[in-house]
């Protein structure tokens, strides 16, 4: 038996686990990394350090998240072939996928060259975070392409069921990150810069282990030449499931912007930087609930290919519940424990003073992001891009930004922390009515007409 077929046979609490705990633990390590990188950055360079970085890493991000959006949109395919002992549109779409993801990522990252001023303004790099986001943007900026091929090989390595590899490729740009901070940050006496240096180095030591990987001859899928030819057809269904991935980093995009915007018109270089200490704790914070999402993804995906009904739905239920829980424990330790955490990021009195409260607001209804993320993922996962679409915005997008400009205009800057627990709620209440219905339509009856079927009861 090889690794996919796996997804369609093993115990769903062990494929869970198998799936989920090597992504948890890489998304783990990542979220590590960017906090110690904060941590460096906030000691060692100063508040606006970490205002500049809160600026920048969303826009590299979002160029970066073209690969990732490539990736999810592929892996789709590719579980659902590999579900289907489809093994040539399997190869042909993981060989389209990595010249997508070269020629996108590239041609933006040249236009953002070219354009990292305007770009800067827009999102939110005012008054004395300019001059910091530059310097921090003109090195991060030539990393972007190896996180693009970094997070695009990532999904495929979930989708052929190899999850340690996919959790190895984030573990490489972490440990390289934690190495090299001290040394270029302190050592070298290099600051802002040197941190920017140290993770545009890391992104390629991921990308180096990722391509490995496929020329290896470990992985069952192959990189051929022919196979990274585009085919309009697989170009289309990548993009119309990976559209998803790429409008939800969109959407976080533009809420990066009226964030730090309206962070800095009630409160200045302050409020943003909070805002920066509060995005890596939530980065942290998630990562097992992100690590469900990710280990669902495949899973639902191949047991959909295969129409075993019963085992997608299962999988629902089982990532749902599991998320649920392992959230609220880790929501009640940030509740405890929200000092200790700001004060690990900087020694400013300021932001010790206003950053606890905040913390505990934006995380009030975190518990429930696991419905929100399950969902728009399970539509994803079986190629049904405009649920997952409508699915996907629904936080950020119908809620969070809407919220975010209009409770300040009534409680201030606590208005804004207000926006994320109402969001959360909203987002998780639409979500969990639209995949209630679903379910019913589709994988209810299926399971039910499979269930007659073996007991040998016809209609």
């Amino acid at each position: 038996m090889n690794h996919a077929q796996e997804l369609g046979t093993r115990p769903m609490g062990q494929l869970l686990a198998k799936m989920a705990v090597p992504a948890s633990v890489g998304i783990l390590v990542m979220s590590i990394y960017m906090i110690v990188d904060t941590i460096f950055v906030g000691r060692w360079v100063g508040t606006l350090g970490i205002a500049a970085i809160t600026v920048v890493m969303p826009i590299t991000f979002f160029i970066s998240s073209i690969g990732m959006a490539i990736g999810v949109g592929g892996s789709s395919i590719i579980s659902r072939a590999l579900g289907g002992e489809d093994n040539r549109k399997a190869c042909h779409t993981f060989g389209n996928m990595a010249s997508l993801t070269l020629l996108i990522v590239i041609s933006v990252m040249l236009a953002g060259a070219f354009l990292k001023e305007p770009i800067l303004n827009l999102f939110g790099a005012n008054g004395d975070i300019m001059e910091p986001a530059i310097v921090y943007f003109d090195i991060i900026l030539l990393g972007v392409p190896g996180l693009a091929w970094a997070m695009m090989s990532n999904n495929v390595m979930r989708a052929e069921g190899r999850p340690k590899m996919a959790m190895l490729t984030m573990l490489v740009p972490a440990v390289a990150n934690l190495v090299l901070d001290p040394i270029l940050i302190i050592w070298l006496d290099m600051g802002l810069a040197g941190a920017a240096w140290a993770t545009t180095i890391s992104y390629y030591l991921s990308a180096a282990f990722a391509l490995w990987f496929f020329l290896s001859g470990k992985s069952e899928l192959r990189l051929f030449r022919s196979s990274m030819i585009l085919e309009a057809p697989l170009v289309r269904e990548i993009f119309s499931i990976g559209f998803v991935t790429l409008a939800r980093q969109g959407t976080i995009s533009l809420l990066t912007i009226v964030l730090n915007n309206t962070l800095f018109h009630y409160g200045d270089e302050l409020a943003v930087a909070i805002y920066g200490v509060i995005n890596r704790v939530m980065m942290f914070a998630n990562f097992p609930v992100l690590g469900i999402t990710q280990g669902f993804l495949p899973i639902a995906g191949y047991n959909y290919g295969a129409k075993k009904w019963g085992r997608v739905r299962n999988i629902i239920s089982y990532s749902i519940r599991s998320g649920t829980l392992i959230a609220l424990g880790l929501f009640t330790c940030i509740i405890l424990f929200s000092e200790q955490i700001v004060s690990l990021f900087t020694n400013d009195p300021e932001l010790l003073a206003e950053g606890p409260s905040a913390l505990i607001l934006a995380f009030l209804a975190t518990p429930l992001i696991t419905v929100q993320l399950i969902g728009a993922a399970y539509f994803q996962a079986i190629g049904k891009a405009k649920p997952a679409l409508f699915l996907t915005l629904t936080k950020q997008g119908f809620f969070l930004i809407p919220f975010v400009l209009l409770l300040p205009r009534f409680f201030g800057l606590d208005g804004i922390w207000y926006a994320f627990p109402v969001s959360d709620v909203l987002a998780a209440a639409v979500t969990y009515g639209y995949l209630r219905m679903e379910m019913r339509k589709k994988l209810d009856v299926a399971v039910r007409k499979e269930e007659m079927e073996m007991a040998g009861v016809k209609e």
